[in-house]
Order: C-alpha cells, then structure tokens, then sequence
C-alpha cells in the first residue's frame, strides 16, 4: 500500500501495458497519452517542496495553528482530540478503521480513475480535469505558502506534545509491511505540503463526483467518507482543522472551474454543429 504516488502511477501504467497486450499501437498511445496527464499531476505533488526551496519561502509553523486557535478559542484541536481520545500504548478499536481511512487515500482516488477509464473514458476525462485542477491549485500553494503540519509543529515546540500515530494500527493488525512502507513514503515525500489537505480535498471531490449518480439516501452515507477522513487527520496529527477546510474549499473551486470549462465547450460545440 504505497504512499509514494511516483510508485502509484508506475504500477498503473504497468498493469495497463500488460492490459493492453494486443491492442493496437494507436490504442497503447491513447493510453499512454491519457495516464501520461495523471502521472504529471503526481509529480507536480512529489516536486512541489523542491519548488518551495527554490522560491526561498519560509516555512510556517504558526499561521494555519493560529487560524484553528482562533477557530476553537484558543484550542488546540489535533491537542485536544489525542488527549480526550486516549492515545497510549493500549490503541482503542476506532484506531484500527481510522488507519484504514487514512491510508485509502493512497488507493481510492487512483482506484477510481482506474476503474472509470475501463468503463467511461468521457467520466474519466471530467474526473481527472477536476483531479488535476485540486492537484494544481494545492501544488501551486504548497510551493507558494509551505506549512509544517501538527506533528511537526509540535516536535518545533510550537505546540503541546503530539503523537503521530498514523501507521502504529497496522503494525497491531499484523500487518508491519504497511508501516514500513509509510515510513518509508514519509521520508520522501514533502512534509510541508499540509494546506491544504490533499488527503480530505480527494476523499470529498470522490463522492462528490459521484452524487448526481447516488439516490439521496445514499448521498448522506457516502459523506461519512470526507467525515471520517476529516476526523482521522486530526486525531493523527496530520494536517490542522484549516487545512481540511481549504482543501474542501478548493474542491469546490476546482469543480466550479471544471463545470465553467465543460458548459464553455459544450456551447461551442453545439454551436458548431447548428452551423
């Protein structure tokens, strides 16, 4: 269950040239062509902290903390939730769904882009135009405005004591491998890129894709996704309650930009047509 997203993309494109054996050459370069857009988004993400260090920025320890003070009266949320939730060598049961929350991010968002592609390349290409755009706009901030998240804050100083228990679930499930290869990602990947959050943007842009498909019922059941996402990364450490709400925020801006896009071509093309 890899955290690196370069690691993501190549196993995706691998399974899809062993997929497309057989095919066509036109074929292999559609898909090449199409997963190639996906793979630049991903790295965009991985190269956005080196971005960040050749623009000069300082990085944030204070400002996304002050702004969820303000937000909780001068409490600290991912503070309050690890002392009131009982963090300490025993894990209680909601420890377990939580990691699993955490790590479907890894998972899910391409899982999705996988499965789309194989049944609707036209949902594909409006799932990914508003993948990408979240992708671009979190990018173009992480490099512009890099943040430490809670755990590292808290490791500065800046806060009370933090545990980052994000993987310690998995290695209680048996399960070490997944740990391990947290750690591993961890150390790879950009620690600064917390707002906003790519891990609760993603969970909600997912169902929200999917709402105008889903029966109402099912609409309420489906944002205990986002939710529990929110809750996992607080209670981890891993992101600030303002990073959350900016990366909703941009999912927001992102399909707005995407839908403005779509209805501008669609005009165009309906246009032509009545010519």
């Amino acid at each position: 269950m890899p955290v690196d997203r370069i690691a993501v993309t190549g196993w995706i494109l691998v399974a899809f040239i062993f997929a497309n054996v057989g095919k066509t050459v036109k074929d292999q370069i559609a898909m090449m062509r199409d997963w190639s857009i996906f793979a630049a988004m991903l790295f965009a993400y991985e190269y956005s902290r080196g971005l960040s260090d050749q623009l000069g920025r300082p990085i944030s320890y204070l400002a996304v903390r002050n702004i969820d003070r303000a937000l909780f009266f001068g409490t600290d949320p991912n503070v309050w939730m690890q002392h009131h939730l009982n963090v300490s060598k025993i894990l209680s049961w909601y420890e377990y769904p939580l990691a699993v929350t955490y790590m479907s991010h890894f998972i899910f968002p391409p899982g999705v882009a996988v499965l789309l592609w194989w049944i609707n390349r036209d949902m594909w290409v409006r799932y990914v135009r508003r993948l990408g755009i979240l992708f671009f706009l979190a990018c173009a901030t992480f490099a512009a405005f890099p943040v430490a998240p809670p755990w590292l804050t808290a490791k500065q100083g800046y806060m009370a004591p933090i545990q980052r228990i994000t993987a310690r679930a998995w290695s209680h499930m048996g399960i070490k491998s997944v740990s391990k290869v947290f750690d591993r990602g961890t150390a790879i990947t950009n620690p600064y890129a917390a707002m906003p959050s790519l891990h609760a943007g993603c969970a909600l842009l997912v169902v929200l894709f999917f709402f105008p498909y889903m029966p109402k019922w099912l609409r309420a059941i489906s944002l205990a996704l986002p939710a529990s996402m929110a809750i996992c990364l607080v209670y981890f450490g891993e992101h600030y309650v303002a990073d959350i709400l900016a990366g909703w925020l941009y999912v927001g801006i992102a399909f707005w930009i995407a839908s403005k896009w779509e209805n501008r071509n669609s005009g165009v093309a309906k246009a032509k047509r009545l010519r």
